[in-house]
């Protein structure tokens, strides 16, 4: 047992010469600016941390043992450089809000380790304050009483009632098994059998190392170098052991380390034994570690593993899981985009700036989009079979050479880049080391600087490429594979997938490439060979479906803030085509954007969606806009939707009437058939309207057969009965009595009066008979097929009925003001200023009065010079009472009186032949 004087003493407030002294052992500070001593807690990391120091000072240590600075290290090494305000590393640099999140989340999961650590010892006893508590006395645990009363008296009821114990423990274990039997559930299934063959799902193996494996996600460019070279100022003791997958990267990194001011930290690899309580920093690759991951030294307190995903094959993994005691913290800008996530491996994630946040605060280069389609030999690289890698799948390589790497394609793609982009620096990914080669040289054959880099490339010579492009000797990089990951260049503009890639991973890989900004530097291009119209459940995975937007936009910025300015490289389109895999979102999208939409690039359901969509909300300003979005439409099914739909649901009359004018140029029977259905359901006055539109398109043009336009003729003049009625009526007033007649008969009565209204009309002018059988009305079959009979025989010639029809019409529009003359202006010019009409009028009581149509011209003239009101009214009365009422006499042109000498008329229905 512990003494309480030392247990006490250990729960104190530390002095401070026990701080100092901590502090010089451990190189990290202990308290904080502004901090005293009371904010070591019992109980807190940092007091942890304090007691370990100050007890190995006690046994003579003269540096942290591996076991402190495994523990303690890094988290006292955060904690003093989150605390600096701005954090900064050795160089003076200002780390940026998601490296410092990184970090912070770091510290965040280091401290509750501990804090769990600490309450694991005191639920053990181990801790302080379970020492603090002093055990009770053995007269407290016997509970001895010193009188002896009391003690017999206890006695004898001890006595008295043991008889009654054991019967009472007979029934309770009685009752526990009647209970045991009552809880018991039954069962409501039987199990199969089990099969002896059958695989048994083994358990998760243990992962001691896991609570101590963290990884963030920052997108490519963002700086996770800086990050990695914020772990290192922040463990001063603890060796930090680097890994990358590539030799380039590591000779990367050291550069990395070296200018930011911690080239004395560098160190070989430690191996063995070997120990380093300066910090010793190495960086090395993944295949080093795998093959020397037994003999790696303890020293290191903190392993970064540096594009986390590529360790997740099985060695790798496997390697880094039996190494239980150091922090390992992994980077990755794809942790999430492949099939085996980078979480089975490094269970928690402390920080997350992805591609588009990261383009949103300015932290990288916007990105524009630009798709090409391929040429007629390169779609059907669909068809290339996909091949599992060790993460995640992509298409067959060599299947892939062989499909693009033709001559003709590789001088196109030369020739497009030297018209569209000239010399902007670029790096284009292909299929295969031999595709780059030759990709390279159909670039210098049009007059591009161009070099092919593979992993064949010797090491000298692929650095000397590298710099030449640098320094801008050198305009577009060709490779397979080598530059999609590690490699940065902040003079890369144009990322071109020439070689598409179905692996999500792979696809941000490649663009993080030209995501560094630069002076000069507006955005980066991303150049996708596919269709505008590719959606996202494609097998090639494009720019918009690893960010998933909704809409394409050719040269408009994908992601990241819009600027207005000079140093664009690439002409943004004015149309959208949207790209979703989701119905729902291509439907928001065209209602949401119905005047930008690409039309030709869409699915033909969703042409004809869109241009109904378009015939309901065009207006009179945007007709010529979206008659001019269906240009590309060669079988007119488009505009037929487009116009029928207008015609049924637009709100503005006159574009509806506009479009039954376009529908009858379309000379569709079917269309023009529709749209007189359409126009049965309008309102009186724009029923008027719409069908003397669509007669007036029946007298200028022949559309469809001639029993279709007899049909339409008759189905027309139904629309506006009324008006026929109405003419006929004035014009011979027994139309009313055979009209009553007609309606108000039955059965065979019904049939006869029909004969005898078509009897009468046999007998009159065209005008007036074919309006008589205009507004006709049958309800019986025998009485239908008589009008019907009669009715086709008038409209062998539709056009005449059509304009027969038309005529009853009223005149539309509005008269003309007739302006006063002065001083007798109205007789200069013949006459012009006579009364329109009088002429006619004149004519006609001429001809009531037996004079030659010369002498009516001559004789309404000079009336009409002289009182052309007054004449007009008195010939138009006495015609009308001089011919008994019958205004047949007053037809107007184009009527033709066939009377006799009896004054019969004669039949007319065939005139038109």
């Amino acid at each position: 047992m512990a003494k309480t004087s030392d247990v006490a003493a250990s729960a104190a407030v530390p002095s401070g010469a026990d701080i100092e002294r901590a502090e010089s052992f451990a190189r990290e500070p202990f308290l904080l600016d502004g901090e005293g001593p009371e904010a070591l807690a019992p109980g807190t990391a940092r007091r942890r941390a304090l007691d370990a120091a100050l007890a190995e000072i006690d046994a003579g240590a003269e540096y942290p043992s591996i076991e402190w600075r495994r523990d303690f290290s890094l988290l006292l090494g955060l904690e003093r450089l989150l605390a600096d305000e701005p954090p900064k590393l050795r160089d003076g640099a200002e780390l940026n809000p998601h490296q410092l999140d990184a970090l912070s989340g770091t510290l965040a999961e280091l401290m509750a380790q501990q804090q769990e650590m600490a309450n694991d010892e005191l639920r053990n006893g181990d801790g302080p304050a379970a020492e603090l508590e002093e055990p009770p006395s053995e007269e407290e645990e016997l509970g001895l009483e010193d009188d002896a009363e009391l003690e017999a008296d206890a006695d004898d009821d001890d006595d008295a009632d043991a008889d009654e114990d054991d019967d009472a423990d007979d029934d309770d274990e009685a009752d526990v098994e009647d209970e045991e039997e009552e809880d018991e559930e039954p069962q409501d299934w039987q199990e199969a059998a089990v099969d002896e063959d059958e695989d048994v799902v083994e358990e998760a193996p243990d992962d001691p190392g896991a609570a101590r494996r963290f990884w963030f996600e920052h997108a490519t460019g963002a700086g996770k170098t800086v990050a990695a070279v914020g772990f290192i100022e922040a463990t001063r003791t603890g060796g930090v052991l680097i890994l990358t997958h590539r030799r380039n990267l590591v000779d990367q990194f050291i550069g990395e380390i070296t200018d930011r001011g911690y080239k004395e930290r560098l160190r070989p690899p430690l191996l063995g034994d070997r120990d380093d309580a300066e910090g010793p920093v190495t960086v090395e690759t993944y295949q080093w570690f795998v093959r020397n991951h037994k003999k790696v030294s303890d020293a290191y307190a903190v392993v970064i593993c540096d594009e986390a995903h590529t360790a997740l094959g099985e060695k790798t993994s496997a390697c880094i899981r039996a190494w239980p005691g150091p922090v390992f913290i992994g980077m990755t800008a794809t942790g999430a985009l492949i099939a085996r996530h980078v979480a089975d491996l490094f269970p928690t994630q402390t920080s997350r700036f992805d591609l588009a946040q990261a383009a949103r605060r300015g932290v990288i280069s916007p990105l524009r989009c630009l798709r090409i389609p391929p040429g007629p030999g390169v779609r059907t690289i669909a068809k290339v079979p996909l091949r599992k890698g060790e993460v995640d799948q992509d298409f067959d390589q060599e299947e892939l050479a062989a499909l693009l790497d033709q001559g003709p394609f590789n001088f196109a793609i030369a020739d497009l880049y030297k018209s569209r982009f000239r010399k902007t620096p670029g790096v284009l990914y292909t299929a295969g080391v031999q595709h780059a080669h030759n990709v390279a040289q159909a670039f210098r054959a049009v007059g591009i600087n161009a070099q092919a880099v593979s992993g064949q490339t010797p090491k000298r010579e692929l650095a000397e490429i590298l710099a030449a492009f640098e320094r801008g000797d050198v305009d577009v990089l060709c490779n397979a594979q080598l530059l999609a990951e590690g490699w940065n260049s902040p003079r890369a503009t144009i990322c071109m997938h020439l070689a598409p890639t179905a692996s999500r991973r792979i696809y941000q890989q490649r663009v993080g490439r030209v995501t560094r900004r630069a002076p000069g530097k507006e955005a980066g291009l991303v150049i996708d060979f596919v269709h505008p119209a590719t959606t996202h459940d494609e097998t090639i995975v494009t720019l918009h479906s690893l960010l998933d937007r909704d809409v394409y936009r050719g040269g408009a910025i994908v992601v990241g803030p819009v600027r207005r300015g000079r140093g664009r490289k690439v002409r943004v389109e004015r149309r959208i085509v949207p790209v979703s895999d989701v119905e729902e979102k291509r439907m928001e999208v065209l209602e949401r954007e119905i005047w930008r939409i690409a039309v030709e690039n869409l699915d033909y359901p969703e042409q004809h969606a869109w241009a109904a969509l378009a015939g309901a909300r065009v207006n009179t300003q945007g007709w010529r806009r979206a008659r001019a979005m269906l240009q590309n439409d060669r079988t007119k099914e488009l505009r037929r939707r487009f116009l029928l739909t207008c015609v049924q649901r637009n709100r503005n009359a006159q574009l509806r009437l506009k479009a039954l004018g376009e529908i009858a140029d379309l000379g569709d029977p079917d269309a023009f058939d529709d749209a007189i259905d359409i126009v049965g359901t309008w309102s009186r006055e724009d029923k008027r309207a719409g069908t003397k539109t669509l007669l007036q398109a029946l007298i200028d043009k022949r559309i469809g057969r001639r029993d279709q336009a007899q049909a339409w003729v008759w189905r027309l003049s139904s629309y506006t009965r009324d008006l026929h009625e109405e003419y006929a009526v004035q014009r011979w007033p027994e139309t009313k009595r055979l009209l009553g007649l007609l309606v108000n008969s039955s059965g065979r009565a019904h049939g006869r009066n029909a004969r005898r209204l078509v009897h009468a009309a046999r007998k009159q002018d065209r005008r007036l008979a074919v309006s008589l059988l205009a507004a006709a009305v049958s309800h019986t079959p025998e009485g239908e097929e008589v009008l019907r009979g009669a009715r086709m025989r008038m409209a062998r010639k539709p056009s005449g009925v059509a304009r027969e029809l038309l005529r009853n019409f009223p005149k539309g529009g509005k008269r003309r003001r007739r302006r006063g003359k002065r001083n007798g202006e109205g007789e200069k010019g013949g006459g012009n200023g006579a009364a329109p009409g009088t002429e006619v009028a004149a004519g006609a009581e001429a001809s009531a009065n037996g004079a030659g149509p010369g002498v009516a011209s001559e004789n309404g003239a000079e009336a009409a010079k002289a009182k052309p009101k007054k004449r007009r009214k008195r010939a138009s009365r006495a015609s009308k009472n001089r011919n008994g009422g019958d205004p047949r006499a007053d037809s107007g042109a184009g009527e033709v009186d066939l009377a006799g000498p009896e004054g019969d008329a004669v039949p007319v229905g065939d005139s038109d032949e």
